[in-house]
């Protein structure tokens, strides 16, 4: 500990910690636009500078150690001044559309520029006239709002690992993007999102053409328009309506899409179920015939994205199932069409997801059935909120209603695939049953609902089986590699794209001024944790044991593995070039 003075008030504080966070411990607010713990520290913006007796500079308090006997203003009338003019010298290069900026009171830029009272600009930029990038699926980039903070670039190098943002251009002209300009459909982007949770201002933001094609589908009376939601939404959507983070809002969340005027809300946790049944039915094959093996989940599209990148030798260990999006989506226009009798042509499918990697999903070529797009337009949690809130709904004051039949009632396991290990969990249950004819124990899969790496180890008839679960591109990279140098053995793997899980995608709530990255993610946990507490309240605990599901593969899908299911949900992936990086041997991969 050391003995410092703040603003005329003396403190102990930890030694080696920075002044903003000692402040912040103490409850002196410093500033930030660049800040992000132990993620982004680098000063680059200059918003947090402080006073510190003796030196005839200030100094950026993030990046300023505390010492001994250090003498500090954080608010004294040279530092107000100097963070005001920070301020201005940004704003005279950034663009005044802030009533029809996505980021629109939620810009961190915006706010400082209320609370310093900037009313009038001194200074007058040049201005950067750059194109946006909106060639991408999943995410638009306008540059011209990007304000240099470098969180997108330490964000995608440290925690995602795709490392596709540099800083292009030099001094004044200077902005981040990935390298050479490229459009991101030109780079390795896995399309997590993450650096749109991070960005301050709004330069980052996901593609929002969907959300016209909606719109339009629900006021055309030749649509038959069904949404599915996922797992997360109903621990997540609350919170766009002031509710506290982890509310479980499903009945409030179903009843407000039925009155925006969809004709049928299911659940895509249904879709949760028949993934279980059918990757669970693949890894018993694996097991059997040893082969392939460990086989990896495929649910993410972000992580998959990542391995056809990246692990050009993993994707044969992949399992082919498709995303639980992306079974619903087909069997929305097979199985619910036939039942119902309507031409699939006519149906208008929607899906609402924590996920902007799904918007590149649904449009890969090999997602689709007879020819059309299993799923035709995809919502994030920000837009599904902002949907109803354009149609005038209050949530929080809605009555419950429960799904639609016949793809709404999912079990426990297909709800708990929206956490971070859920996906393994909710397969184990049914894999484990299938195996040893007995029930899995909740204490035996408890220990790979958290953290961002789990293992697992089960005897199952005698044999030990390893199942491991990684949160987080960067925890996949660091796990992957262990695999294949042989230092770790598995059967099976969780990957997720996110932090937390799906309860953590890019898609989700952007909170601005959180510039401690782990707050990010444990928002994510408690929602992960509301899911698995709606898990607690379901009778029906395994995908196998849904009615619903035995009913879809008893008239319609015949078995797991199936000729039908074969051609509705499974699927391959593609080799896609890095740049000339080779991937590892395959050899130091099989168990």
């Amino acid at each position: 500990m050391v003995n410092i003075e703040i603003d005329d008030t003396n403190y102990e504080v930890e030694e080696g910690i920075s002044i903003l966070e000692a402040a912040r411990n103490i409850g002196i607010d410093i500033p930030t636009l660049c800040y992000l713990k132990d993620i982004n520290e680098e000063g680059a913006c200059r918003v947090c500078l402080v006073e510190v007796e003796g030196d005839p500079k200030l100094r950026p308090a993030c990046v300023t150690d505390v010492k001994e006997g250090m003498k500090i203003k954080t608010a004294n009338p040279r530092v107000i001044k100097a963070r005001k003019q920070v301020i201005e010298l940004l704003l005279s290069n950034h663009p005044f559309t802030c009533l029809t900026c996505i980021a629109n009171q939620d810009c961190e830029l915006q706010s400082l520029a209320k609370e310093y009272d900037i009313r009038e600009l001194k200074y007058t930029g040049e201005r950067l006239n750059l194109p946006i990038d909106d060639l991408s699926p999943s995410i638009v980039r306008d540059s011209n709002k990007c304000i240099m903070c470098r969180r997108c670039i330490t964000v995608c190098k440290k925690v995602v690992t795709a490392g596709i943002y540099d800083v292009n251009e030099r001094g004044f002209h200077a902005f981040a993007a990935p390298a050479m300009n490229d459009s991101y459909i030109d780079t390795p982007c896995t399309y997590c999102g993450q650096c749109i949770l991070a960005c301050p201002t709004g330069a980052l933001s996901e593609q929002r053409e969907d959300t016209e094609l909606v719109w339009e589908a629900l006021s055309d009376p030749d649509k038959h328009v069904v949404i599915q939601t996922a797992p997360s939404i109903r621990a997540t959507i609350g919170e766009m309506f002031g509710m506290p983070i982890g509310s479980l809002v499903t009945g409030k969340m179903v009843s407000a899409l039925k009155r925006l005027g969809f004709d049928r809300v299911f659940d895509d946790c249904f879709g949760a179920d028949v993934v279980v049944m059918e990757e669970g039915a693949e890894f018993i094959q694996r097991l059997m015939e040893k082969k392939r093996l460990p086989q990896f989940t495929s649910c993410c599209p972000g992580w998959v994205k990542f391995a056809e990148n990246f692990y050009h030798e993993l994707l044969p260990h992949l399992s082919t199932v498709r995303s639980p999006q992306q079974v619903f989506g087909a069997l929305t226009k097979t199985y619910y069409a036939e039942m119902q009798g309507i031409d699939p042509e006519k149906i208008f499918c929607v899906s609402t997801m924590p996920c902007i990697a799904k918007k590149f999903e649904t449009r890969r070529p090999e997602m689709t059935v007879k020819g059309m797009r299993a799923v035709d337009a995809v919502l994030t949690t920000r837009e599904v909120g902002q949907l109803i809130k354009q149609a005038g709904i209050n949530l929080a004051g809605m009555e419950e209603e429960g799904y639609d039949e016949p793809m709404g009632f999912a079990s426990g396991a297909g709800v708990i695939f929206g956490a971070g290990g859920g996906v393994m969990e909710a397969t184990l249950r049914t894999v484990y049953e299938k195996l040893t004819g007995e029930k899995m124990k909740e204490c035996q899969y408890e220990s790979i609902r958290s953290d961002s790496w789990r293992k697992l180890e089960l005897d199952i008839n005698g044999e030990i089986l390893r199942f491991g679960v990684a949160r987080g591109l960067g925890n996949a990279r660091h796990l992957i590699d262990r695999i294949l140098e042989g230092e770790e053995e598995y059967h099976f793997v969780e990957i997720m794209a996110c932090p937390s899980g799906c309860v953590g995608g890019g898609g989700q709530p952007v909170y601005s001024h959180v510039d401690d990255w782990y707050m990010q993610v444990e928002a994510g946990n408690r929602r992960g944790e509301a899911l698995f507490a709606a898990d607690d309240e379901i009778d029906i605990k395994t995908a196998h044991e849904n009615p619903w599901i035995q009913k879809l593969y008893r008239e319609f899908l015949g078995k797991p593995l199936g000729t039908r299911s074969r051609e509705l949900f499974h699927s391959s992936y593609t080799e896609r070039p890095l740049y000339g990086k080779t991937p590892h041997s395959l050899s130091k991969l099989q168990i």
